[in-house]
Parts: C-alpha cells; sequence; structure tokens
C-alpha cells in the first residue's frame, strides 16, 4: 500500500532498524550486570528495549532484590556498558547496516525527504556505530540526536522534537517514525508522527509491535520506499 500523506522527514531507529548486531546491545546489558552479580531474564530486557541504556539498567536494578546495593552504582554500571558495547561495535565483523539502509536514506533523500537517526544510546556509542558504519557525514543522513543529549529518552518525544527543531520540521503529522521496538512505536505516537511505522525483523517479534500503536509494520526497512511512494 502506497501512503499518500506528505512526509517530509523519516526518524529511524539505529539497532536492529537500520543497523544489524545481532542483539548485541542486550548482551551487553546483561553481561554489564551479570558482572555486578544481577542475573537478568530474557522477558527483563524485553521490558526495556528502545530505552535510553542508563534508563533501562536502572528499571531492571530497581525491580531486583539487589537495588539497594546496585542503585548507587548507577554510573559506573553504565560507564562499563558503554565500554562493552563501543568496543563490540568497534571490532566485531557481524556489525553492519541493515540490507537495504543506505539505499532506502539515498532514495528519501532523493525524494526530497529529510532522513534522520535517534536511538536509546548515548552519544559516544553512537559516534562509534556511524565511524564503523561510514555514516559520518554521510550525505544522505540529515541529522542524528541520542538519548543523553535530551531530557527524557523514549518513550517520551523528546528527541524527536529535537530533530523537529534541527531540521526546521513544523508538523509531526508530517513525520513518519520507524522503528523495531515498542518504545519506537510509543516514541512516535507521543509526537504526534503522522504514519509510525514498526519492523519486525528487528530485535521484536510481529505479535510483540502489533500491541503498540502503528500506522503499518514493514518486515525491514528496504520496504520503505515502496510504502512511501519514492
Amino acid at each position: 500500500m502506497r501512503i499518500d500523506l506528505p512526509i517530509e522527514l523519516v526518524v529511524f531507529d539505529m539497532a536492529g532498524t537500520t543497523v544489524s548486531e545481532g542483539g548485541a546491545v542486550y548482551r551487553c546489558l546483561r553481561d554489564t550486570l551479570a558482572a555486578r552479580g544481577l542475573e537478568i531474564h530474557t522477558d527483563a530486557l524485553n521490558e526495556v528495549k528502545g530505552m535510553d541504556k542508563r534508563d533501562a539498567l536502572r528499571v531492571m536494578i530497581e525491580k531486583s532484590s539487589m537495588q539497594e546495593r546496585l542503585l548507587p552504582e548507577l554510573e559506573f554500571i553504565h560507564a562499563d556498558f558503554v565500554e562493552r558495547i563501543i568496543a563490540f561495535y568497534a571490532t566485531d565483523p557481524t556489525v553492519k547496516e541493515m540490507p537495504g539502509a543506505s539505499e532506502t536514506f539515498r532514495r528519501l533523500r532523493q525524494a526530497g525527504i529529510k532522513v534522520a537517526l535517534n536511538t536509546g544510546f548515548s552519544r559516544d556509542i553512537v559516534d562509534a556505530l556511524l565511524t564503523r558504519l561510514g555514516w559520518v557525514n554521510s550525505e544522505w543522513i540529515d541529522a542524528t540526536v541520542t538519548s543523553d543529549e535530551v531530557e527524557r529518552g523514549r518513550p517520551h518525544p523528546a528527541m524527536i522534537r529535537r530533530l523537529m527543531d534541527k531540521l526546521g520540521v513544523t508538523d509531526p503529522e508530517h513525520i513518519a517514525k520507524v522503528g523495531d521496538t515498542p518504545a519506537d512505536l510509543l516514541e512516535g505516537k507521543n509526537a504526534g508522527c503522522g504514519l509510525v511505522i514498526g519492523v519486525t525483523e528487528g530485535s521484536s517479534a510481529r505479535e510483540v509491535l502489533e500491541r503498540f500503536p502503528h500506522d503499518h509494520l514493514i518486515g525491514t526497512v528496504a520496504e520503505l520506499p515502496a510504502l512511501l511512494g519514492v
């Protein structure tokens, strides 16, 4: 189905949506807490997908029996996570763009649609990832924003609002938000985006995303140009 709503900006999530990294972010979250003696189950990880990673660590600690000991160490625990994920993104051969991501960016930009990336990562992680993918100063990416650059991360709409300010987009009805987690879909809904699109071949299954606000579900971002008619 082609979309007739005029879209000025598409805001893409990174890990699991435009970046293939095999779920490394969730392994690193688990490993970081395991190093402190806290074992995290898959259900707990699923609840924090797409969130700011400091917030994700805090939520998992708060729901554990170790919160009194670990919460005071949150900043150190987050720093450990950052170190682990940056090392992975800088060196692991499995890190690459999702199939068709750059081509999707190119087609959108050539159609006059702005392209932005947002993420639950902090800026230091994103810079390492952009460097690894060769997306630094890409002619196909207009802006990026990270969760530590705004007052609140997903599902709050602050990152999308920051991108609107950066790129001169005044009406969220002309924005499409694309991501692979419930937090992405809720972020798009909370921002008032005209289109909220879930990606089902990332970290969240179709049956999970179906339970959250969305206008369309697609397999990968490679399907987006056809959906938008560009």
